[in-house]
């Protein structure tokens, strides 16, 4: 080689490396919050620890309704929801597969034939013969490529959308969690609409009879005009409730008959729940560490982080030079008599092929500076999905203790007013107060019982938020297996 040409090569070398494009001063910024870091400890202190507070899959058979165990059932069989899940997780795994199959070498078998009148300019020096006349030329042949990924983009790619199949997986999942988790908040409002429906009764009858005993006072000169008003209108706005409690059925039932994915004459079929054991609230040990494999939010959120980070790595990728080998091998014919497969028709080509990006750097770092802020976003949402799950689980602590110390006290006000209620039949029994005195007592035993029964209905509604909040038994198996 002259110095001339040494000097032109380097030259020309030098030119196609000032062109390739750089990926110089591009980079993320986000970074995960390390779960230690999140203070909890004052929040959290004085919650009863127990390591069995991990929900189970099935958490909701220690709530002890067959009924609800059966609409569970029919919701996890049956909820149209769950089936868009599934196609999604069906689609990413899909995708994933492709790219996986994509890095592998290709091989394709082909054969043509195509018929054509041969022009005197293309073949008259080739075949004379063939000359002004249709002839048939045939191919039959074994394609073979295979992209090397000399710097791992392919992986990357591929490790990318694995990650974004995991985290749908993760989704599926995570829909069937909170749907049975739906079906049982439905109906512990369904059996708190019975349970105040009944009450809603009671306080109908009992204010239809103190408007009957003050229509016969009134009526005989020992009650005043205003005081029947009043007991008429306190009347109606008794069946007024009642009504509501009727419309508040009527509406859990129907959500139950959306959440199995039923018409609504599905939740006509729902009986009135007989009872619901109370659940114990506690929370497990070391929770914040350990909610990242326990909550599958917090899970596929990370699978998206890993998936855009691997992203990255495929971009990157993209701004250096690729080889890919190509090869063919096969039989070519020309003319109708002319067999094909035969040595002398036999042909081949291999080639290897080098591929440079050169002044495309606008594009490759404009999608680069893309994947950069895909990963800072999906760092983003991990660190607020993991902020959340820890306060959730501390504010529906919070809020049991309330609803718990509201409970205690309730349970004095019932007592006093039950035996108020029975004073007053003992009183009215023995000739020593009036009717209406036991309906009056009546009416503040019935306020206490409908007090007792919401909040009953909020605790419970609560110990399902907390088996929600502590992932609804789901457990992480990648991290179970390291």
């Amino acid at each position: 080689m002259t110095r001339v040409t040494r000097t032109l090569a380097s030259a020309v070398l030098a030119l196609l490396l000032a062109a390739c494009a750089s990926t110089r001063g591009l980079h993320p910024n986000g970074h995960e919050i390390v779960p230690g870091s999140l203070q909890a400890q004052q929040s959290l202190a004085g919650a009863q620890l127990s390591p069995a507070a991990w929900p189970q899959q099935d958490w909701w058979h220690a709530l002890g309704d067959t009924q609800l165990d059966a609409l569970v059932a029919e919701a996890l069989r049956d909820n149209p929801g769950l089936a868009a899940a599934d196609a999604r997780a069906q689609l990413a795994q899909s995708e994933a597969q492709a790219l996986d199959a994509a890095r592998d070498p290709s091989v394709e078998a082909s054969y043509a034939a195509t018929g054509a009148r041969l022009s005197e300019k293309e073949v008259g020096l080739v075949l004379p013969e063939a000359v002004g006349t249709f002839a048939w030329m045939q191919s039959a042949g074994v394609d073979f490529s295979w992209n090397l990924d000399l710097w791992g983009g392919q992986r990357a790619a591929w490790e990318a959308a694995l990650g974004r199949s995991r985290a749908a997986e993760v989704d599926r999942r995570a829909a069937r969690i909170q749907l049975s988790a739906n079906v049982t908040l439905a109906y512990i409002q369904l059996r708190q609409a019975f349970a105040l429906r009944d009450i809603a009764q009671h306080d109908v009858e009992r204010s239809d009879r103190i408007a009957a005993l003050t229509h016969t006072l009134v009526a005989s000169g020992m009650g005043l005009p205003d005081s029947l008003l009043q007991a008429r209108a306190e009347a109606g706005i008794a069946h007024q409730h009642l009504a509501a409690a009727d419309a508040a059925i009527d509406s859990a039932r129907i959500s139950l008959a959306v959440l199995l994915g039923k018409g609504p004459d599905r939740g006509l079929q729902i009986a009135a729940p007989t009872g619901l054991k109370p659940v114990s609230l506690a929370i497990p040990p070391d929770l914040t560490a350990n909610l990242l494999g326990r909550r599958p939010d917090l899970v596929a959120a990370r699978w998206r982080v890993e998936a855009a980070s691997q992203d990255i790595k495929a971009a990157k990728a993209q701004f250096m030079p690729n080889l890919n080998i190509s090869a063919m091998a096969g039989f070519l014919a020309l003319g109708d008599n002319v067999p094909l497969f035969q040595m002398p028709a036999r042909t081949y080509s291999v080639g290897p092929a080098l591929s440079l990006p050169l002044f495309d750097g606008k594009r490759l770092r404009a999608g680069l500076n893309a994947r950069d802020a895909l990963y800072d976003g999906a760092v983003a949402n991990y660190n607020q999905t993991l902020v959340r799950a820890v306060n959730q689980v501390a504010d529906l602590l919070s809020l049991s203790r309330s609803v718990q110390n509201q409970l205690q006290t309730q349970q004095d006000v019932l007592h006093n007013a039950q035996r108020a209620y029975d004073d007053a039949q003992i009183g009215y029994k023995a000739g020593l107060g009036t009717e209406l005195n036991t309906l009056v007592a009546r009416h503040l035993l019935l306020t206490a019982e409908q007090n007792q029964a919401v909040l009953q209905s909020r605790q419970a509604e609560l110990a399902v938020r907390m088996v929600e909040a502590l992932g609804g038994g789901f457990e992480n198996e990648a991290a179970q297996a390291k």
